[in-house]
């Protein structure tokens, strides 16, 4: 992956909940389905073996139910509580990578650092190989409002 930020989206938030619910929602698979993806979408499937060189599998589907998108993985790094990095793949139901498709992008990685500050959590999630201005922060910060709203709730 590159380090280039221009290669990256990158999105922080201050999450009103402490950093073990914050972990858990990024590594729980049950709390990983209630706050993934675009408002309106779902989460059919979640998978993880959340340890290094652990696997990951992810179902994402659209609100008409039309739409569905696969996404495999790798689990590189794991530092309970502060550190997570996993690689991030388009694929098909049966875990198949996708070829490349246009300017979307079919492998990439996502880290996500998380700090405990004043009884809240500073969360950076960098998804490396997705372009800056390709929009997809849009969708990032969509769903880390469902996982701002699920953390205060837990």
């Amino acid at each position: 992956m590159s380090d280039s930020t221009k290669d990256a989206v990158i999105v922080e938030r201050t999450i009103n909940a402490p950093i073990d619910t914050v972990w858990q929602l990024w590594t729980n698979p049950e709390h990983f389905k209630q706050w993934y993806g675009p408002e309106g979408f779902s989460i059919p499937v979640a998978e993880m073996d959340v340890q290094v060189g652990g696997s990951r599998k992810v179902c994402m589907q659209s609100p008409d139910g039309n739409m569905t998108m696969w996404y495999v993985g790798e689990f590189i790094e794991v530092t309970p509580r502060t550190r997570l990095v996993y690689s991030d793949n388009m694929a098909d139901e049966n875990g198949n990578l996708m070829p490349p498709n246009g300017n979307f992008p079919t492998q990439t990685q996502v880290t996500v650092v998380l700090e405990a500050i004043d009884g809240g959590t500073k969360m950076v999630m960098t998804h490396a190989g997705v372009p800056a201005d390709s929009g997809a922060d849009g969708g990032w910060n969509q769903a880390f409002n469902k996982l701002e709203r699920l953390a205060t709730s837990l």
